[in-house]
């Protein structure tokens, strides 16, 4: 008889603060083994707290990044070294909310160039504060999101207009949003007034993030459909 496949295994790393209070950590690893059986892959995820963040080895043997709200984090510069360790290894990435705005400001550094570049939230008298407040708070609200149809969002929804879930104060500063978007980092969602909702990466296996929270689907008992594509991103780019 021919061997049994293998089933293959996938390795996710959670950067950020775990606090239970949150809602969003408490569906992640709902999210994370939905995703997983519908992928049919084996799943280890690991929580990296941002304080214990201090060199690139931190990443190893992971297949994954997930960076999840709940900033501002512990240690910034750690969740900066996730995001940057991802997009350069081409690890598969998703940053959700705390994780969009942290993406943002680790390519205006590290991309732009823009070493001054600061986040309001820990910085607000910063000059090029890439991140600033919205100018309405979108705190336990949902609101409708279009999607670029070429995008990899709209390929994991199976769709150009989603409704999802929010928690945040901080977004885009629109000051800085056209040099921002000026390379291969491109807008791919934004909300029914036309704000920015969402970012992917070219040149790059996976790199999306939103400023939403898709993970919440998982406590209502659904499988996030960027989780899953997380997922199936990881076994694409396994050897």
């Amino acid at each position: 008889m021919p061997p049994h496949p293998q089933t293959p295994k996938i390795r996710i790393a959670l950067v950020g603060d775990h606090d239970p209070r949150i809602i969003a950590h408490q569906a992640l690893s709902l999210a994370l083994q939905h995703a997983a059986s519908e992928v049919g892959a084996d799943l280890d995820y690991q929580w990296l707290a941002t304080e214990r963040l201090q060199d690139e080895k931190s990443l190893e043997g992971f297949d994954g990044v997930w960076c999840v709200p709940g900033s501002p984090y512990r240690n910034m510069d750690g969740a900066l070294l996730a995001i940057r360790v991802a997009r350069q290894r081409q690890l598969p990435f998703l940053g959700t909310c705390g994780g969009f705005q942290h993406a943002l400001l680790e390519y205006a550094r590290n991309v732009l160039g823009w070493a001054d570049a600061e986040h309001a939230e820990t910085a607000p008298q910063a000059e090029r504060a890439v991140l600033s407040l919205l100018s309405c708070a979108l705190v336990e609200t949902r609101n409708l999101i279009q999607l670029h149809a070429d995008s990899r969002i709209s390929k994991a929804y199976g769709s150009q207009s989603i409704e999802e879930g929010y928690h945040c104060r901080y977004g885009v500063n629109p000051e800085f949003a056209s040099a921002l978007f000026s390379g291969a980092l491109r807008p791919t969602g934004h909300d029914s007034q036309g704000d920015l909702r969402a970012v992917e990466l070219d040149d790059h296996p996976f790199f999306v993030a939103t400023l939403f929270q898709p993970e919440r689907a998982a406590l209502l008992g659904h499988t996030p459909p960027l989780a899953r594509a997380l997922l199936q991103a990881c076994l694409e780019v396994q050897p």
